[in-house]
């Protein structure tokens, strides 16, 4: 699980609801994403001169400092994005009420995989429900389907249908490729969240360590892979990262799965990667 807490308030701060999905691990650094589904009910025009903007910045540090104190918990990076305001305009329509959907998660994975299932629950229970200030609580159904959203109980699903057949698979392949350094496999969902691992000493904890040094990961096309540098227990460890096309859809978001090979450094692999992505899909596609 590489969700832990997801929080859906107003705008205005009315705690509608929260979900601690799984408890934080120590001395990790973790991601809280904002996602903004509000209605462009006014627009606010500030035009500050420099010596008020500075001032402005410097209350919101130190808000954000001593709040993040009071919590026992330390902030180190506060990422801004910027807009023009037609764009902003044109995007906010969509939505009705004042619902902001926080969360906190691994760094690793991927945010717009994030944003979509963030969408879908909205999308699928919270919209309905808006005015949230007045709204009744969630149901446990509803709950379970959030829960199944974040935890990808439809891609898990399909792995461990198949499980034995991939099992199989996986330790073919490392029998075949472990003399040119491959070390372990994995399967992800299609926010690169791990699913499934084959391998000696490769737990979801292990892959979670290795996942938040590789660093930025682009979009990578159907069939195709890129690999990155890490590090596990201060040994280097090269992560190939494999793009599927082939997954379960759920509620008309398509959901593809990501393969990892975990290798020696300076391994070569050749075009093993594209063969098993090819013979994993065969599976599950």
């Amino acid at each position: 699980m590489t969700y832990y807490v997801l929080s859906i308030i107003t705008n205005t701060g009315f705690p509608y609801y929260n979900l601690e999905l799984k408890e934080i691990p120590k001395d990790v650094n973790l991601f809280l994403r904002f996602f903004d589904f509000s209605k462009n009910s006014k627009e606010i025009k500030m035009d500050l001169d420099r010596t008020s903007m500075f001032e402005l910045n410097a209350g919101l540090v130190s808000a954000l400092f001593e709040f993040a104190r009071n919590i026992d918990k330390k902030i180190e990076i506060v990422e801004f994005h910027s807009q023009d305001k037609a764009a902003q305009e044109k995007k906010l329509s969509r939505y009705k009420g004042d619902v902001l959907i926080t969360t906190q998660t691994e760094p690793y994975i991927l945010h717009k995989s994030v944003k979509a299932k963030i969408k879908l629950i909205y999308d699928s229970i919270i919209s309905t429900r808006i005015p949230l200030d007045s709204a009744m609580e969630l149901l446990q159904n509803e709950e379970d389907k959030i829960i199944d959203i974040l935890n990808d109980k439809t891609a898990r699903d399909r792995i461990n249908d198949h499980k034995t057949e991939i099992s199989k698979l996986c330790e073919g392949y490392l029998n075949e490729m472990k003399k040119y350094g491959l070390l372990g496999i994995s399967i992800t969902s299609f926010d690169l969240s791990p699913i499934f691992s084959y391998g000696n000493n490769y737990s979801f904890q292990t892959i979670d360590a290795i996942l938040r040094n590789v660093g930025v990961i682009p979009e990578i096309p159907p069939l195709e892979w890129i690999y990155r540098q890490s590090f596990t227990s201060n040994e280097e460890i090269w992560v190939y990262i494999i793009k599927s096309g082939v997954g379960p859809t759920v509620d008309g978001l398509f959901q593809s799965y990501f393969y990892l090979l975990f290798a020696e450094p300076q391994s070569y692999l050749g075009e093993f990667p594209g063969k098993l992505a090819v013979r994993f899909n065969q599976i599950l596609g």
